[in-house]
């Protein structure tokens, strides 16, 4: 009984037409083959599992070939059958991850000089060549510039920066490119047609997704998938095999996040927990969807093409319109910082649980990502019409002074004209010369060292600043808010500015010092509220 081979093994590619999702780099190869214009040395660079050795593998075999067929190497002939089982001597597969010593390099162009002795050429491939140390790179160097004629040399790497510009000029250097999810897709479901595996539509593209760009990747997992379950492959049994929580509840979670409901968030994800799902996995999902919805934010309905398939298109587009792009921004952030943490975190579970929450209540943190986070959205809120006014309600008057008997009547009064009443306003209305008048007027009355605060200079430590029927005392710190901020002092400035308004007025000390500086927009927000504190609501 043969040994089981995994079926990244067994589905290799064995020519150039079975490389998938690498048209422009096998096409060339086959060209030049068929042409003879061969270099004497190549480099493939590229991510992992994309073909760089399997097309390393058969351009070795498509060079020696005895009968190759438009550029592909028959697989039928004795040089093919060798150089397959490994039985050539002059094709040899090095890893430069354990042999990266300059020794290694000698000894190896020490051999090179001799003529092959069972095909035509002698070919090394190098896997991983970004491995070799400084010295061992510059002992390959004569030999790559000038080689013998029945040498070549084929050099792979997943990290091109490491390789020194010297060698990098003496190849011809091919970039393999992430394979799409569709083609891993149709790959997978060739091979479970193959293997007589039930695989799901729903499934292929969730391991094709999972495979990050990397065929050998999404057979793995395949291997793993098929052989933990029986009967048909399902994105639902792929999700258990693989202890994800998977995109139907990745969605849900972001909901409850966009709708601020730390409570249904956090038994969502106890409940996830519970059932083993990896703790890495789901955030790094959540992240995905995270990307998907500011992509679809900023690109619109373009954005569709770049999806990395976390959630449905229909999903996704229906939490945008829940999320703001400053939330999505700080919302990403906090998930990369908190994956990132993973690493050399104490409790898994108690990061993401505090992570969760922060998603959830953006209002926790004071830090200018979360202000600008909750600002975007109530600006979107106010732009898409679900931010209103609702209808004010009818405040009891407050009692006017005895010394305003006489005044003409005004709005709200029972004895007024009819008329629209006049609602507040967020702008600051103060008529010209009045703070000056006032504090004057002020001064006579109230004693030491109280009236001492009240000096219309522009460094004053009170400015005074109208906002409908409400007089602001703006003070520049947080002992003079104090000072003022006594039931007598508001009575005699409430009472002096009536009499020189000819309208009830409403004295209030602000402590200026503890707002936030060089915002105008958050200011603008903060004078909205004040001045609909009592009128605004949000629809549901």
């Amino acid at each position: 009984m043969s040994a089981y081979q995994a079926l990244y093994r067994k589905y290799r590619p064995q020519t150039f037409d079975d490389v998938s999702g690498q048209a422009a780099v096998t096409q060339t190869l086959k060209t030049q083959i068929i042409t003879g214009k061969l270099s004497h040395a190549y480099l493939f660079t590229g991510s992992r599992g994309t073909g760089k050795t399997s097309c390393a593998k058969i351009l070795a075999k498509a060079v020696n070939c005895l009968h190759p067929d438009n550029g592909n190497p028959c697989n039928c002939c004795e040089a093919c059958k060798a150089i397959d089982s490994g039985s050539c001597m002059d094709v040899l597969e090095i890893d430069a991850a354990s042999n990266n010593g300059v020794d290694n390099v000698r000894d190896l162009r020490d051999d090179a000089i001799y003529t092959p002795s069972q095909v035509k050429m002698r070919v090394y491939i190098i896997d991983e060549v970004h491995m070799l140390s400084i010295s061992a790179f510059n002992a390959l160097l004569k030999i790559i510039e000038e080689p013998p004629e029945h040498l070549l040399f084929i050099l792979a790497t997943t990290e091109l920066h490491k390789v020194p510009a010297t060698i990098l000029s003496r190849c011809q250097r091919f970039s393999f490119r992430r394979i799409s999810q569709e083609d891993i897709a149709a790959r997978l479901q060739y091979v479970a047609y193959q293997e007589s595996i039930d695989l799901d539509d729903g499934a292929a593209r969730v391991l094709a997704r999972l495979a990050d760009g990397g065929m050998r990747d999404g057979l793995s997992l395949l291997d793993q998938c098929a052989s933990a379950t029986t009967g048909e492959l399902t994105a639902e049994r792929v999700y258990a095999c693989l202890g994800i929580a998977g995109e139907r509840k990745c969605g849900e979670l972001m909901g409850y996040i966009a709708a601020h409901d730390t409570k249904s968030a956090l038994e969502l994800f106890n409940r996830l927990y519970t059932e083993g799902k990896d703790l890495s996995a789901m955030l790094d999902e959540m992240a995905c969807l995270t990307r998907d919805l500011l992509v679809l934010k900023t690109a619109g309905g373009g954005g569709i093409s770049m999806f990395s398939g976390v959630a449905s298109d229909k999903e996704t587009m229906d939490l945008a319109k829940k999320l703001s792009s400053g939330e999505l921004i700080r919302m990403m952030e906090l998930l990369q910082t908190t994956l990132a943490g993973f690493t050399r975190a104490s409790s898994r579970r108690m990061d993401a649980e505090l992570c969760l929450v922060q998603l959830c209540q953006p209002e926790l943190s004071l830090d200018a990502k979360a202000l600008n986070a909750r600002l975007t959205r109530l600006e979107e809120q106010v732009k898409s019409g679900s931010f209103v006014a609702a209808a004010p309600e009818k405040k009891q008057q407050p009692p006017v002074p005895e010394d305003l008997d006489d005044r003409p009547p005004m709005p709200g009064d029972e004895d007024a004209p009819p008329g629209e009443e006049e609602l507040p306003v967020s702008r600051d209305d103060t008529p010209v010369g009045f703070w000056s008048e006032l504090c004057g007027n002020v001064r006579k009355e109230l004693k030491p060292p109280i009236s001492g605060f009240f000096v219309a200079t522009p460094n004053a430590p009170v400015q005074g600043a109208l906002v409908g029927d409400r007089l602001e005392l703006r003070c520049g710190n947080d002992f003079t808010a104090q000072m003022l901020d006594r039931p007598d002092v508001l009575e005699v400035v409430s009472r002096k500015a009536g009499v020189m308004l000819g309208r009830p007025v409403r004295a209030v000390a602000v402590d200026m010092s503890a707002k936030p500086a060089n915002n105008p927009r958050l200011e603008q927000l903060m004078n909205f509220g004040r001045a609909h504190s009592d009128i605004v609501t949000i629809k549901k």
